[in-house]
């Protein structure tokens, strides 16, 4: 139960615990199991950490009903009276997270059980929720009188062309309708009465839900960048967006924030004010998340933590601010509906062999603290204000014109394969940047460093300089240790002493290859080359001298945006009609580069330090790569020979600190397909 041991050192006060129905009653209401849950549930009130206990979250609870059984709300009650009475001392409860959205997702698009695609089903549906909270409270509170109902939605609000003005009214009115069921708001005159009358509910039912009897203490509200939407009729303007249809108009339905002139309009602040006049009930921003990398999850928490404080200052009764999900989601990208195994981290990254805090965790640990969270990524406002995020000017590094003020990032190794691929993502990202020549930093010159320090006044630091002809080093040994491991030394010591932390980059080559499995962060170096032992005797020097430093060992990358390296290589000589010699006993682990730079950044603002393993999972001969980049190019495999008389060697690289990169044949096919080396050979 570590997770939990890491909750309560982040600050956390109170946390959604999803008690969830199928995974205590999975087969029946009378058979319950809730040994996995008294453990856990018992650690967090031993540790004061306030439980808001969830019965269903998504899903449609245990397999014998679901959001369209007239038995739900009664046997959702009959649930809820048993969890309350194992857990007396649970004081908050969500029933059901989210209903109206969770009937969008199972009745109206079809993504979950029962997989419809109808609106009276949607609008049915959500009558069954929430008459299941409103029971499931009545029965929590016969065991709890005083417990209190926390209801969750995802609130934000549609905009469009005056054409589809009625669209926008009917969207805008059905994000409130689990709130105003619960409330009472729902009598003859409301927005949807005689439509659920007709279609979707019964007179009892509607009556029962009239009395209010299910409002809740706090409104949870889950607000996301795609939150507010911009409905479009004119199709033509945007290529890249699948259109659709209410029967009556076809128009694209996009994200608000694209929308130049609707940005005085949106935002956090409009929505909570909204909420507030509506119900004048406390609210808690139950959700906050934005799956992206970490810069931007941060600034998005940060902007989210801005907006509760000016809520509050214009009188809204704002609660709370709530990370979600802490430990990261798996698959959340396509709402569950595909196995990808593509996991978003969160205030911890879990990828490794316990929960490791991000920067995302950092941020919210000292919003809870403090109130604030500073850090030079801030200097720079998110993507979503940033004047590439429109549709008509769709590039996401086109930063504003503060970034001229920002604290940039120094990057050495302007010439190279890495340093330019940094300097593009970080663009990209809108991470302020200086991208440095020899000329103007030369790695290996102490004064030279000290004068781009004081210049540059960089947060951080990322070499990507050295001597990288590996099949020379044996001749070049002087040159090679000065650039690989001098260089990378003076650069450790410039960053101490100006505080700040450093990227540095090695290899798989600090190996031998002869251990017979691959090689992780502890494994000891035992390099069998020149270049291999500069690089070593650079983790060395900067591992002695207790730096800040993060040492990336890496290995064979390629990447899109550089035609120098095996795989294009392999193209351009199988073309030519050359032999490619390629040998089958030497095996490593390629790697990437945007995945590479990714993760380096990733680690970087994480806080992370000392030596990480960042290759993509999988090793491979050289051999093998190359079939297997002839298969791709339909070139045939009969060119490609093995050396003969070859040593067995393997310095492929796993990681025991956490494996953060994807498969190597995911990269395969992102270089593959967006290599432009690849197209100017075409």
């Amino acid at each position: 139960m570590s997770d939990i041991e890491e909750m309560a050192r982040l600050g956390v006060k109170a946390v959604r615990y999803p008690i969830l129905w199928e995974t205590v009653a999975p087969e029946s209401p009378n058979e319950l199991d809730f040994s996995w849950h008294d453990a856990r549930l018992a650690r967090l009130r031993e540790l004061g950490i306030k439980v808001i206990g969830g019965l269903v979250h998504h899903g449609s609870g245990p397999r014998y009903t679901n959001y369209l059984d007239p038995k739900f709300a009664d046997l959702l009650a009959d649930y809820a009276a048993k969890v309350a009475a194992r857990y007396p001392w649970i004081e908050a409860w969500t029933p059901v997270n989210e209903p109206f959205t969770t009937a969008r997702l199972s009745c109206l698009y079809g993504h979950w059980y029962p997989h419809k695609t109808d609106i009276n089903a949607t609008f049915r549906a959500t009558v069954i929720q929430c008459l299941g909270i409103k029971k499931a409270m009545e029965a929590i509170r016969r065991v709890i009188p005083h417990a209190e109902l926390i209801v969750t939605e995802d609130v934000g609000h549609s905009f469009s062309t005056p054409e589809l003005a009625y669209q926008a009214e009917h969207e805008n009115e059905r994000r409130w309708l689990s709130f105003d069921l619960l409330t009472g708001r729902v009598k003859p005159g409301h927005y949807f009465y005689d439509w659920l009358l007709e279609l979707c509910a019964s007179k009892e039912e509607l009556d029962e839900l009239a009395t209010g009897g299910g409002t809740p203490s706090l409104i949870g509200f889950d607000y996301y960048l795609t939150s507010e939407r911009f409905l479009d009729h004119r199709v033509e303007r945007y290529r890249d967006v699948q259109p659709g249809s209410n029967g009556k108009d076809t128009y694209v339905d996009v994200e608000a924030v694209r929308v130049d002139r609707l940005r005085p309009k949106l935002g956090a602040v409009h929505r909570l004010q909204a909420a507030w006049e509506r119900y004048g009930i406390p609210i808690a921003i139950t959700e906050v998340h934005h799956g992206c990398t970490r810069e931007e999850q941060v600034r998005w928490l940060n902007e989210i933590w801005t907006a509760a404080e000016a809520a509050r200052r214009n009188g809204v009764d704002v609660r709370a601010v709530t990370v979600w999900a802490l430990f990261g989601m798996v698959d959340w990208r396509s709402v569950l509906t595909r196995r990808e195994g593509h996991y978003d981290v969160g205030a911890f990254d879990m990828r490794g062999e316990k929960a490791r805090r991000t920067m995302l965790g950092t941020a919210a640990a000292a919003l809870a603290q403090d109130g604030k969270f500073e850090h030079p990524v801030l200097d720079l406002p998110g993507w979503w204000r940033r004047p590439g995020r429109t549709h008509a000017r769709r590039r996401f590094d086109m930063l504003p014109k503060s970034a001229v003020h920002a604290r940039p990032i120094l990057i050495t190794g302007a010439t190279g394969t890495l340093g330019q691929a940094f300097s593009r993502i970080c663009a990209h990202r809108g991470l302020a940047h200086v991208l440095t020549s020899r000329a103007e930093l030369d790695i290996a010159d102490e004064e030279s460093i000290a004068a781009a320090m004081e210049r540059y006044k960089p947060w951080a630091v990322i070499n990507t300089a050295g001597f990288v002809r590996t099949w020379e080093a044996d001749e070049k040994q002087d040159e090679c240790f000065a650039a690989n491991a001098k260089g990378p030394e003076l650069l450790a010591n410039a960053c101490k002493l100006h505080g700040v932390p450093l990227v540095t980059f090695s290899s798989d080559l600090v190996f031998d290859g002869k251990l017979g499995r691959p090689y992780v962060e502890t494994d000891s170096p035992n390099p069998g080359c020149a270049y291999g032992r500069s690089k070593a005797e650079a983790e060395a020097r900067l591992l002695e001298m207790d730096s800040d430093a993060l040492i990336v060992r890496t290995s064979a990358f390629f990447g899109p945006w550089d035609r120098y390296n095996f795989l294009v290589n392999t193209i351009e000589q199988l073309r030519r009609g050359d032999e490619v010699i390629a040998s089958d006993r030497k095996v490593v682990s390629p790697t990437y580069v945007p995945d590479l730079v990714h993760a380096s950044l990733d680690l970087l603002l994480d806080g992370e330090k000392g030596i990480w393993h960042l290759t993509n999972k999988g090793a491979v001969s050289w051999h093998d790569l190359a079939c297997e980049v002839a298969d791709w190019a339909k070139l045939g495999r009969d060119r490609i020979r093995r050396p003969e008389r070859e040593e067995a060697v393997d310095t492929s690289m796993t990681s025991n600190r956490g494996i953060v990169l994807r498969s190597l044949d995911g990269g395969l096919n992102d270089f593959f397909d967006h290599s432009e080396a690849l197209r100017a050979i075409a």
